[in-house]
């Protein structure tokens, strides 16, 4: 289920990150229809009070995230 990859991704993201509980982090899926796109992506979004938003993505699925795809979309 999206919800529960979402929730996962989010408590791996704000591990890795070493985040405060205000920071906040958005994660959606979305399927571009562009034949040039990868198909589906997952894009995450880190909001952390007083800095700029941040945005990664993943050449993949949420449900097909691991922590160590995670950790690399973060070091690019």
């Amino acid at each position: 289920m999206a919800s529960e990859a979402a929730t996962r991704i989010k408590a791996d993201i704000r591990d890795l990150l070493g985040l405060a509980e205000d920071a906040v982090i958005a994660v959606n899926e979305i399927l571009c229809a562009d034949p040039a796109c990868p198909g589906t992506e997952t894009v995450i979004l880190v909001m952390n009070p007083g800095e700029k938003t941040k945005a990664f993505k993943l050449q993949s699925a949420m449900a097909e995230a691991t922590r160590d795809m995670l950790a690399a979309a973060l070091a690019s």
